[in-house]
């Protein structure tokens, strides 16, 4: 009888390990995880998604309180406009012009009578030292103007920068997820204080998953990135469901094989990750455990 019980063993033992692995490798899946952070320091005014809400790139989720920023910008924007009109009045400048013109009209008419014998040297002398002190008075004026309105200008253009500045800081007041895709966790709510780097929710891109799967050195001659593989999501039981995948990355380096993958050679000890694209039917999660055949 004892000897029997042991031939009986040895027989399912045997059968255990002739039978063969339906699949060349495992893993679990993974999607493309985004933590959506504060980009500025305020108190949050809207948030408006909830867990397991479909998110789009371009739409405006929630708003940090500018009010702040939106009367500093208030405020330089008058003493830009209120620092431009102080700009320097051309009218002396042109004053000044009409002066020489008619001097210069007035050493023509001595030089005429010079040359009449009507006027004396003096008399053009003294004419064209006034010209030349009314250019020089012209050239002094024109270089403050100069000086004065590059200051003037310089100092609006600063502010200018500033206002921007500003502008981009009520810009990332705004909050928007980089990617289309599932909020999956909501770390503040509205009314709380949100400050710059604080998460405020992770999205993820459930719409188009991947099986972080593992193959060991003698299988990688057989993968390359852009091969179609058959990807089995398990579910428990028999409820397994196969879907196209494709190779979309393998790792250049070995690691030791995790304690929760199982390999086709149950003796390898190092395996190298691949990174297989799955389009998602609404039936796969993160963290489920699948299989590939090449």
């Amino acid at each position: 009888m004892k000897k029997g019980l042991l031939f009986l063993a040895a027989l399912l033992l045997l059968a255990g390990c002739s039978k063969k692995q339906d699949f060349d490798a495992t893993g679990t899946f993974e999607a493309t995880e985004v933590t959506v952070s504060a980009a500025a320091s305020g108190k949050v005014l809207t948030l408006n998604v909830e867990e397991g809400q479909k998110v789009k790139a371009s739409d405006c989720l929630g708003v940090i309180d500018t009010m702040q920023l939106y009367l500093q910008r208030g405020q330089l924007v008058q003493q830009q406009r209120a620092l431009l009109q102080g700009k320097p009045n051309a009218g002396k400048q042109v004053s000044l012009r009409e002066q020489i013109e008619k001097q210069e009209r007035e050493v023509a008419r001595v030089e005429r009578l010079l040359n009449s014998n009507v006027a004396t040297q003096k008399n053009l002398d003294d004419a064209q030292t006034q010209l030349t002190v009314l250019r020089n008075q012209l050239d002094a004026t024109l270089s403050t103007l100069s000086t004065s309105n590059a200051s003037i200008d310089g100092n609006a253009a600063a502010m200018e920068w500033q206002i921007k500045q500003i502008d981009n800081g009520l810009q990332n007041s705004r909050i928007f997820s980089p990617i289309d895709g599932t909020v999956l966790v909501k770390y503040v709510e509205q009314g709380e204080m949100a400050a710059a780097g604080r998460p405020i929710m992770k999205v993820a891109d459930l719409d188009n998953m991947y099986l972080r799967a593992y193959f060991t050195s003698d299988q990688l001659s057989k993968v390359k990135i852009g091969q179609k593989v058959t990807v089995i999501a398990d579910f428990g039981g028999d409820e397994q469901y196969e879907y196209e995948g494709t190779v979309s990355w393998i790792s250049a380096e070995s690691e030791f094989t995790p304690k929760s993958i199982q390999t086709r050679n149950s003796r390898a000890n190092l395996v190298y990750a691949t990174k297989i694209a799955v389009k998602n039917d609404g039936r796969l999660k993160i963290g489920l455990y699948g299989e590939v055949k090449l």
